[in-house]
């Protein structure tokens, strides 16, 4: 694992949350994996996130359960696009073990004040994030940053929000206002890499046993993209960019921004608002925010990690 970059990942399995741990395993060491409520309720995420990482070959990495509900809203779950399963379209043998905890946040701690530098990665809602960074504020000065999966110029769990931020928008605002180094990918950039048929067929391709189910996977996760809006070619991948911006940095454009979350609006909470004014008096930028990304590259590399999931 020399020069790999150490991630801790922080996810809600989830159809594109299984690519982004697929792909974390190839080009990154993954130092933990922490669970939470979102895309399905707790136990269903934990059970999917073991389940990759049995995939990709990644069986010993520890596993931990965290948040079952927002800090607090009360939780709300996404099977309309993921599943009862949360990642519906395939059939998976059994996980290999349990969860090593239930206790993500003391995880997240101890992980990172072992490992200076190490990024977190969250993909899901910022639960565990958020309860982490009040319990252990040093945390921000001991991680690289924070590659977050959420929020966006536009929304799509409502007209300004994005699911994950918008389940829960208390821990997405202390998050976003901690001082930690952050980078966004929003949904006006993960709406750039969509799973089209045609790259569907190269995750087919892509591996001999996992392949045509990850293939599955994609299936019925863009035919309920496909059903729920006008236009979309498949579903977007969003999850994975939070890994890729870190791996490949090259495949993105990005501009610094102040992004804060909008936690009381009757029908704007859970917005990120992104300070895109030109004026001098505009509050300090807090973000990295994602704008484009080279799709066909970052979808070579979502193959590439395929690729090198072991033959059994």
């Amino acid at each position: 694992m020399a020069g790999k970059l150490k991630v801790l990942l922080d996810c809600d399995p989830g159809h594109d949350d299984a690519f982004a741990i697929i792909v974390a395993s190839k080009f990154a060491e993954i130092l933990g994996v922490t669970t939470v409520a979102g895309n399905a309720p707790l136990d269903l995420t934990t059970k999917n996130a073991r389940v990759v990482l049995d995939i990709c070959g990644a069986s010993s990495v520890q596993l931990h359960s965290g948040a079952s509900r927002p800090l607090v809203a009360e939780p709300i779950h996404a099977a309309y696009i993921h599943g009862e399963s949360g990642m519906d379209g395939a059939n998976f043998a059994a996980p290999s073990r349990p969860a090593d905890s239930s206790d993500a946040v003391h995880f997240i701690i101890e992980t990172v004040r072992a490992n200076p530098g190490v990024w977190l990665v969250p993909t899901g809602p910022l639960t565990n994030i958020a309860l982490a960074l009040r319990v252990a504020p040093d945390l921000v000065e001991n991680i690289s940053g924070i590659s977050l999966m959420g929020g966006g110029r536009f929304g799509n769990r409502t007209a300004m929000a994005e699911f994950n931020i918008w389940c829960d928008p208390e821990a997405a605002s202390a998050v976003f206002d901690s001082g930690a180094k952050i980078v966004m990918s929003g949904l006006h950039l993960t709406h750039q890499i969509m799973a089209t048929p045609a790259r569907i067929e190269m995750v087919r391709n892509a591996h001999s046993v996992v392949g045509p189910k990850l293939a599955g996977l994609l299936e019925f996760f863009s035919k309920m993209y496909k059903s729920l809006h006008d236009d979309f070619e498949g579903a977007p991948l969003h999850d994975v960019c939070a890994v890729l911006a870190l791996t490949h940095p090259q495949f993105f454009g990005s501009s610094e921004r102040h992004v804060a979350v909008e936690i009381d609006g009757a029908i704007t909470r859970g917005m990120t608002v992104i300070d895109y004014r030109h004026v001098v008096s505009r509050a300090k930028a807090n973000t990295t925010v994602l704008e484009t990304i080279d799709a066909d590259a970052a979808f070579g590399a979502i193959v590439e990690a395929i690729r090198a999931c072991p033959e059994r």
